[in-house]
């Protein structure tokens, strides 16, 4: 269930309170009725409501990190979509970027230098992109003039996430996608939290008949652009994990 932006009746309250005590409630009914499903997490801020599931699963003792995603999708989407001027792909599946980090505003990395294939963006339209693909929620946002989201982009890249999953669970080899995971329980994980210093981030993975199979370590060819833009990344994540941990440790009075 995804809450982001809320209803007219309920713009007073916090939206992150909102989308977090719906995660933590539904957790904890997978936690005691399907303790070994894959979760798929998509419900805004998913930089939070990752950390606050697998707060919660650890609690009740079955936490297996290479079934529990946060579901960024849509920052790929939109990179691949974006750049079809530069590109020339006139089909922007036909494109692969890898976006890295978490799934709002300047935590959202796009690494167009990794594009394959690769192509040239104009230096005076760089940063302009990386903002799009940053922040192309809030244009829909603000051409639906407040009374809406990006609900069709969002379905569609919930929805490719998960018939990944399925694949992958049938047996199918190779598929690999982006996902918020919790590096040091995930195969390859390690590498990429001593990288970054946080244990959540976005990177892309390759999926399996159990979940994360191995993770993609892409920061190793970052140019010096792309690693400024990972320093910001990367502060703003750290605040927003210890939120969705702190939400579950110390709950906020009802």
């Amino acid at each position: 269930r995804r809450l982001s932006p809320v209803p007219t009746l309920l713009s007073s309250l916090p939206v992150f309170l909102i989308n977090a005590g719906i995660v933590q409630t539904l957790v904890k009914g997978i936690a005691e009725f399907s303790p070994e499903a894959y979760v798929l997490i998509i419900s805004n801020p998913v930089n939070s409501t990752v950390p606050i599931a697998a707060e919660v699963l650890k609690a009740a003792g079955v936490f297996n990190p290479k079934r529990l995603f946060g579901v960024t999708t849509l920052d790929v989407v939109r990179a691949e979509t974006f750049v079809q001027e530069w590109s020339g792909q006139k089909n922007p599946s036909e494109t692969t970027i890898p976006v890295v980090g978490g799934h709002s505003g300047d935590t959202i990395v796009p690494l167009f230098s990794q594009a394959k294939p690769a192509f040239q963006i104009p230096a005076d339209k760089y940063d302009a992109l990386v903002n799009r693909v940053q922040f192309g929620g809030d244009e829909v946002v603000k051409a639906k003039d407040g009374a809406g989201s990006a609900t069709l982009s969002m379905a569609y890249a919930g929805f490719r996430f998960a018939e990944s999953v399925i694949k992958a669970v049938k047996g199918e080899k190779g598929i690999v996608e982006p996902s918020f995971v919790y590096l040091p329980g995930v195969p390859g994980g390690e590498a990429i939290q001593k990288a970054t210093g946080v244990d959540f981030f976005s990177v892309p993975i390759e999926l399996g008949t159990d979940g994360v199979s191995n993770t993609i370590n892409v920061l190793e060819n970052t140019t010096e652009t792309e690693k400024k833009l990972l320093e910001v990344a990367i502060k703003g994540l750290k605040t927003n994990i210890e939120k969705g941990v702190d939400f579950v440790k110390n709950p906020p009075p009802k």
